[in-house]
């Protein structure tokens, strides 16, 4: 009996520490690896292409998303334009709350216009995706800081 429950102690503590070690690491490197957003270069505009290797959006389409520090006060702009898919913009709080989405912008065609200010300083998400299932292919996307005009008065 003595022999039993010592095995059986064993065998717990032994099991216990392993299975804490062995699962918080593998979690931890696997979301990592999940969800990396691209960094906007300098010039805020890429262009890039809409794979089907990209975030699944669970409508049978395909994401990307884009990362970009906006200020507080900003009047943004973002552009998207693909001649081959219908393309949506989507721009995401630093919470994760959507800001704003366009689908065709007021031109007339598919492509997308967003315009929004910004309230909150923070890491945003520009994420492009298509309109439908099978919207893939090369885009152009431009983030544009709107200043005011200047008006000279004499």
């Amino acid at each position: 009996m003595i022999i039993k429950a010592f095995a059986a102690e064993l065998s717990l503590l032994l099991a216990t520490p392993l299975l804490v070690i062995s699962v918080s690491p593998i979690t931890s490197v696997a979301q990592g690896k999940l969800y990396s957003p691209i960094p906007l270069p300098p010039s805020l505009q890429v262009s890039d292409t809409l794979s089907d290797k990209d975030i699944p959006t669970g409508q049978g389409g395909f994401a990307r998303d884009y990362s970009v520090k906006l200020y507080a006060g900003d009047d943004v702009a973002i552009e998207l334009t693909s001649d081959s898919f219908d393309t949506i913009v989507t721009l995401l709080a630093p919470n994760g709350s959507t800001v704003g989405e366009n689908d065709d912008g007021p031109d007339g065609t598919t492509n997308s216009l967003l315009f929004v200010r910004i309230t909150k300083t923070g890491t945003y998400i520009v994420r492009v995706h298509a309109f439908g299932e099978t919207g893939v292919g090369p885009f152009k996307l431009k983030v544009s800081r709107l200043r005011p005009i200047q008006s000279n008065n004499h």
